[in-house]
């Protein structure tokens, strides 16, 4: 891979410290890193270079990292880590609620957080191509879009790869350690519950007000299919 090809990261700590010890890390593992201070320098580097994935700090001087993750959702889907001294429960469940694909807790160690990033990059990038119907459901895995009755459904990235393993596996039944598998690609805290929680979010987007599509089969998994005639 040339230096042009690598992904391209970018990392919002307020740290000095910590944001030069990532950006020198990041680099030396093969990767194009841009570094910024603030929650505004973060939005204004993402607009004018869009990165695979953002490496964010909770606690920014100017706004906090929940407000930089709207804000760039606002633009366009892009994969997000937290990196944060704030391990509350809470703030984890913050987090992955606005889409995060992981949050890790200060100190971390630094090889870890690259197989982390790594994770998160093969399973976010090189969509399949073509276009997926069930129902009235429509996902455009090439131009990243979801739609229900031709009106646009707005998704998270980790929301739209579980949408899409779903339409893949149309009237299949997939279990949570499938999903887990094939979705998040790595153990999650050993904490399947997420799955129950990302499902409970699509249901929200994409069934609300319309025949359901996603189904849960009780004590084996989830399924998607047409709805009944």
């Amino acid at each position: 891979m040339t230096p042009e090809d690598a992904e391209r990261l970018l990392v919002v700590d307020d740290e000095a410290t910590v944001r030069e010890l990532l950006a020198a890390t990041l680099r030396f593992a093969g990767f194009r890193v841009t570094s910024v201070a603030t929650g505004t320098e973060a939005v204004a580097a993402a607009d004018a270079e869009p990165p695979d994935l953002v490496l964010l700090d909770v606690m920014l001087p100017d706004m906090d990292g929940f407000e930089v993750v709207r804000r760039l959702r606002e633009r366009r889907p892009v994969p997000v880590l937290f990196l944060t001294a704030r391990d509350r429960q809470a703030d984890k469940v913050t987090g992955l609620s606005l889409g995060a694909d992981d949050y890790v807790t200060k100190p971390f160690d630094l090889e870890e957080l690259i197989a982390r990033i790594r994770a998160i990059l093969r399973r976010t990038s090189g969509h399949h191509a073509g276009v997926l119907k069930v129902g009235a459901l429509t996902l455009d895995a090439d131009g990243h879009q979801v739609t229900r009755e031709g009106r646009p459904v707005r998704v998270s990235p980790t929301e739209f790869r579980l949408l899409r393993y779903l339409m893949e596996n149309a009237g299949r039944v997939v279990s949570k350690a499938q999903i887990l598998d094939r979705v998040w690609r790595y153990d999650f805290g050993g904490d399947a519950s997420i799955v129950d929680t990302y499902i409970s979010y699509l249901r929200r987007k994409v069934d609300a007000g319309e025949p359901k599509l996603i189904h849960t089969v009780h004590g084996v998994g989830y399924v998607m299919r047409e709805p009944r005639r």
